[in-house]
């Protein structure tokens, strides 16, 4: 079910040169150019744990987008796992999307009117997995982010830890080589953040999945083994904390 691997010698992401602009409209009809990401060169190997930091507008989450195949590049190339993802089809990148990289939000995206069991069994079923065997592989998710309890609960009978906590189970369904985390504590308590972001550094230590995480905290930045911090659309800082 994972996405392709990498070979030791190649990164699981290489980006050369990637700009990014937005055309909007003025109230005269005018198109007006709004470049957001300026020739972003960055190369990220399999097993790293990467915090991307930046202020508000620094384009910290249209890189993100870019990177999970959410959004393409207005010029530059971005090749992941030894692929070059503009040559892919739609149907390419929906594959890579749902079978390559997991998803965890803010907001948790969970879909309100189904249990917590079969909001992670969803990729699976997508996937085209039955249910009683995607049900089974989500149970097993569950128990392991501590959550075996509360398999039947819906999304408002949990709380905000524990939707984070299927949220991230859900993401883990497919056995991704890269999780990408776009502020995944900023609706929660301090304490509750600090656990799930130790699950997070448990899931990079312990199964060597790659995690991009987006943070405005210093605090929540400190779990990973590399920063990388952007102003106004280009990198300023790219740290390794550890040798890898």
């Amino acid at each position: 079910m994972s996405g392709q691997d990498c070979t030791p010698d190649q990164p699981l992401i290489r980006v050369e040169n990637l700009c990014k602009i937005y055309k909007l409209e003025s109230q005269a009809n005018q198109p007006i150019r709004h470049q957001v990401l300026f020739d972003i060169n960055l190369e990220i190997r399999s097993g790293e744990f990467i915090a991307i930091m930046g202020q508000s507008g620094s384009g910290k989450s249209t890189l993100m987008n870019i990177l999970g195949c959410l959004d393409v590049p207005t010029s530059g190339n971005y090749w992941l796992a030894g692929r070059n993802v503009a040559s892919l089809s739609n149907n390419e990148l929906a594959h890579v999307r749902n079978c390559s990289i997991g998803f965890v939000f803010q907001g948790f995206n969970l879909l309100k009117r189904i249990t917590a069991l079969d909001n992670v069994a969803i990729p699976l079923l997508y996937a085209g997995m039955s249910r009683k065997e995607s049900r089974k592989h989500a149970l097993t998710l569950l128990q392991q982010t501590g959550l075996g309890q509360f398999t039947l609960h819906y999304p408002n009978q949990l709380s905000g830890g524990q939707q984070q906590r299927v949220a991230i189970s859900r993401a883990l369904i497919n056995q991704p080589q890269l999780i990408l985390a776009d502020e995944p504590t900023g609706n929660l308590d301090t304490q509750t953040s600090h656990e799930i972001m130790t699950l997070f550094k448990q899931l990079n230590e312990d199964q060597g999945i790659s995690i991009i995480l987006v943070t405005h905290e210093d605090d929540i930045a400190s779990y990973s083994n590399r920063l990388i911090r952007l102003k106004d659309g280009r990198i300023i800082q790219d740290k390794n904390k550890c040798v890898f």
